[in-house]
């Protein structure tokens, strides 16, 4: 009963535009981020700030990644992908995964080597500005990336964020750690600030992993977007009953299934006009849904037994 075509809400298309703009300053930030740590970490050779560069290395090939992902699922829905192309995002979350999960592992090893055998750090003052400013930068990036999320919903943001948003707490354990090294002399707890990092990395590998393979296995959405959905399709006492509700997303895109109960006596333009209705409604709750609503004949009360 959906149309071919689904006009996008103005609400969507500024979301998208959010998106877009995300993944430049997303890029532009990883960059910069880049090359201030490469310039600390050769001043200074601190392990907490090598786990810090390695993180934000990490960061700018994920955003370039995500760049190019949320351009290709933004793209409409052709004959040879008729779900259109939104799990492009998806597959965006598990690089990021993968990426994330390998720098938390040569970070955990190089920090237990450092605590190992301890190593001073020099010109710990370049090291503690420059983690300062990457606080202060990358703040403002997870700021305008919470607002895009906001508007869009998209994973492949969610994914970048969580990237930065871990990167919020390293800079601040590697800012802990090269300075108790440089001001207190104390350079194994730059070893050790660098480890937690490498533990907090691991951890936001796993939570994107997780979202992504979510989307990707076609996870149920949330049972409250469902009772949502089936709210709003009961609105009309004219439709008995909803059963066979399945729910996916594709990209930001919410996918949506169901049958619903009809009065047998209607025409097929009064149950047409019904269903029309419903995915309306639907629509409000979730604006841009692709929607598919089939009719069973059955009167208000019939078993549904053997559904």
């Amino acid at each position: 009963m959906t149309t071919d075509t689904i006009p996008r809400p103005a609400d969507l298309d500024a979301g998208a535009r959010a998106v877009r703009l995300a993944t430049w300053l997303s890029i532009g930030t990883a960059v910069l981020l880049v090359l201030l740590k490469v310039f600390g970490w050769a001043a200074s050779g601190s392990v907490s700030l090598l786990a810090s560069l390695l993180d934000s290395g990490l960061d700018l090939v994920a955003s370039l990644a995500v760049f190019f992902a949320v351009r290709w699922a933004a793209r409409p829905p052709d004959w040879d992908h008729r779900h259109g192309h939104g799990k492009a995002e998806a597959f965006a979350g598990l690089l990021q995964a993968g990426l994330v999960f390998g720098s938390g592992l040569f970070v955990a090893w190089e920090a237990m080597d450092r605590i190992v055998s301890p190593r001073p750090v020099a010109n710990g003052g370049w090291a503690v500005a420059i983690m300062a400013v990457s606080i202060l930068v990358t703040l403002g990036l997870v700021w305008f990336q919470t607002r895009a999320i906001a508007r869009s919903g998209s994973v492949a943001i969610k994914g970048d964020r969580a990237h930065y948003a871990a990167d919020l707490v390293s800079n601040l354990v590697a800012l802990i750690g090269v300075g108790s090294a440089t001001f207190l002399a104390a350079a194994p707890l730059d070893a050790v600030a660098g480890l937690i990092v490498a533990v907090w990395l691991l951890w936001g590998a796993f939570s994107v992993l997780r979202e992504a393979a979510d989307q990707l296995l076609d996870r149920e959405l949330p049972a409250a977007t469902q009772a949502a959905i089936t709210a709003a399709v009961l609105a009309d006492p004219n439709i008995g009953g909803v059963h066979r509700l399945r729910t996916r997303s594709s990209g930001s895109v919410p996918m949506v299934q169901m049958h619903v109960d009809l009065d047998p006596d209607l025409t097929l333009a009064q149950a047409h006009d019904l269903l029309e209705q419903a995915e309306a409604r639907v629509r409000e709750a979730l604006p841009g849904a692709d929607i598919l609503i089939h009719p069973d004949p059955r009167r208000v009360g019939a078993d549904l037994a053997t559904e």
